[in-house]
Formats: structure tokens, C-alpha cells, sequence
């Protein structure tokens, strides 16, 4: 077993910035054929430009996955540039405060939208292609034909009073990735995701230029002192990704410097 996945064919949803973009750069690097998606057509054609200049397999489809039609078409385009598909990563995500004490508040209902259903609806029609290529293929050793990974955050492990909606969020990602995995076992695709601490995406970097203290409070609550690269992210995803990690499904990967092993009393206290 390696961690190749030179040779597959991998989407992967919001791709024009951070840990996504992050993501699609190291696949294509790794020889695999990347269709980068994201609402962000502006930002994912100029990132898509960029990648196609040192790596001939990339494409790019914008478009908002909320829809089913947008998820279909994203499918469509997918198989018609590379005729299949191997991989899928959500990492498309949103984040917005939230207030628990006013209701009319619309950004619980958002957040879960865009970070709950958008990637169950996108993982349910592309595990029906994997399940289609493999019977077209007669495929029917015992490994794999296809592997979700999801992107999702320690928030939904730890509160903090204004991201109700998207803790709450990032807990029901983490149970539907653990109850896909299940229920797609028997058709031998893995479903895994990777919870990400404090790492260098759009949404942290904006956080620390409208809140200069937000860097140093996040290195002190965190063992190894520091905020991780979208890249370390990115290797977590082409191992989950990979024949490597044939025999896991339904994990949880904490990427996050050791930050949910201590106890947040004592880092206040420090």
C-alpha cells in the first residue's frame, strides 16, 4: 500500500480558497485528475489557471452545491472531462456567528445547509457513481471503489458562545460521516473525515485581521504553539484518500496541535 492516488479522479469542493484550494494543489501534484469546485467562480478560475500552468488534469465547475441540480451538473461535468470518478472531498464550508438568543437569525439554517446537507446530497450521488463504475467494471475484489473524505472542525467538540450554529453543524458532519460509512460499507466505499483546530483557511485568516489578539489566544491554547498550514491538512486528506487507508471508515482525524487534549480551564488559567 502507498498513498498514491496518482491516476484518480478526485473533486473537490471549495477549492478556490484554503484548506480546499490547499487540497486540490497537492492532489493534482500527486498525479491525480482534480476537478476543483466552488461558488466562487472569480477565485476558482484564476486558482484553476494557475494549477492548469504546472498540471495538465485539472478543471474547475462553479456553481452553489446547495442546489441538486448545481451537484448534478457538478457530476456531469466531472465524467464528461475525466469519464469517472474516484475521490470526493467536502470541503466546502461555511462559517457565521450566531446568536442563541435571537431567533429570527437566519445563519443556523445556513450553516447547515451548506455544511450538513449540501455534502450529504453530494456524497449520496457521487457514491452511486462509484457503485455504478464498479459494476460496469465487474470490479468485485475486496478493496475500496471509492472514498469520501469530509472536512470538519474540533468545534464540534468545543463550544464557543458564537458559533452555535456552526458547532452544532460540524457534530451532525461528524455523525453523518460516521453513519455513511456504515451504511456505504457494504458497497466497499469508505466515508472518513478530517477535523481540522486552528489552521490557515479564509475564514481564521479574516478572523485575525479584524481581531489582532486572536492569533496569540489561539497559540496559547494550543500545545505546539503555532497554526497549522493548509497543506498538513491537505496530506491528512491524501492519506484518507489513499489505498493506504483501505481498512478505515466512519474516523474522525484530528489535525489540531494537540488543542482538545488540554483542558481549556487551565490553558485561561496560563
Amino acid at each position: 500500500m502507498s498513498f498514491s492516488i496518482e491516476g484518480k479522479t478526485a473533486i473537490v469542493t471549495g477549492a478556490a480558497n484554503g484548506i480546499g484550494l490547499a487540497i486540490a494543489q497537492l492532489f493534482a501534484k500527486e498525479g491525480a485528475k482534480v476537478m476543483l469546485a466552488d461558488m466562487d467562480e472569480e477565485k476558482l478560475t484564476a486558482e484553476t489557471e494557475t494549477l492548469a500552468a504546472n498540471y495538465a488534469n485539472v478543471r474547475y465547475f462553479a456553481g452553489d452545491l446547495r442546489a441538486k441540480l448545481t451537484t448534478a451538473n457538478l457530476l456531469s461535468a466531472t465524467v464528461d472531462a475525466f469519464d469517472r470518478v474516484d475521490i470526493l472531498v467536502n470541503a466546502s464550508r461555511q462559517v457565521l456567528p450566531s446568536n442563541p438568543l435571537e431567533p429570527k437569525e437566519d445563519s443556523f439554517e445556513a450553516m447547515f445547509q451548506q455544511n450538513v446537507l449540501a455534502n450529504l446530497r453530494l456524497s449520496q450521488l457521487i457514491a452511486k457513481r462509484f457503485i455504478q463504475q464498479a459494476e460496469d467494471e465487474d470490479n468485485i475484489s475486496d478493496a475500496s471503489i471509492g472514498a469520501i473524505v469530509n472536512l470538519t472542525s474540533i468545534a464540534a467538540d468545543r463550544t464557543h458562545p458564537e458559533l452555535l450554529g456552526y458547532s452544532v453543524a460540524c457534530a451532525a458532519l461528524n455523525q453523518m460521516t460516521r453513519s455513511l460509512a456504515v451504511s456505504f460499507a457494504q458497497n466497499r466505499i469508505r466515508v472518513n473525515a478530517v477535523a481540522i483546530g486552528s489552521v490557515h483557511s479564509a475564514n481564521l485568516d479574516a478572523a485575525m485581521i479584524e481581531d489582532p489578539d486572536l492569533r496569540d489566544a489561539i497559540t496559547a491554547a494550543t500545545p505546539m504553539h503555532r497554526i497549522a498550514q493548509p497543506s498538513e491538512a491537505a496530506e491528512v486528506a491524501q492519506f484518507l484518500a489513499s489505498d493506504s487507508a483501505g481498512f478505515m471508515t466512519g474516523q474522525i482525524v484530528t489535525v489540531d496541535g494537540g488543542r482538545t487534549l488540554i483542558d481549556p480551564v487551565q490553558t485561561a488559567q496560563h
